[in-house]
């Protein structure tokens, strides 16, 4: 008999691949992990339950409560095998154990980008006057 209830193996199944990869993964430096199905399977002692492992690994209540994006699949084109492995790319980045997760989108990352740029010619509004002022360009009228 499986380890997991029917009732709630979709929840067991989220719950143990949290507890034994989301959680280990998100304390290393990397971006991305990968899951492999058969493991997962294996680890509850299941039995012919392939699909619920695969579709509760994939599901959206799984993504959104660890804060994950599916980037690949690996496996048959039936997509549902013990030889599946997924790879899960954070959606948030943990800087420091114990602190809330910073988004890491293309804002974040350009923010500041052109700061030094900026200083060298007087300040960001420094910029935009003189621009602003020779727009037209000299002896031209406006």
């Amino acid at each position: 008999m499986d380890t997991v209830s029917s009732v709630s193996s979709a929840d067991s199944i989220r719950q143990r691949a949290t507890e034994k990869y989301v959680s280990p993964a998100r304390r290393q430096p990397n971006k991305t992990f990968c899951i492999n199905v058969g493991e997962v399977h294996k680890d509850l002692g299941l039995h012919n339950r392939v699909p619920a492992v695969c579709s509760a690994l994939t599901s959206r209540k799984f993504l959104m409560e660890n804060e994950l994006r599916l980037i690949s699949r690996t496996g048959p084109p039936s997509g549902k095998s013990t030889t599946v492995t997924y790879t899960y790319e954070f959606l948030h980045i943990q800087k420091e154990a114990g602190k809330p997760h910073e988004r890491q989108d293309a804002w974040n990352r350009l923010r500041g980008a052109l700061k030094d740029v900026f200083a060298e010619l007087g300040g960001g509004e420094n910029y935009l006057r003189n621009e602003r002022a020779n727009f037209y360009g000299p002896g031209k009228d406006r």
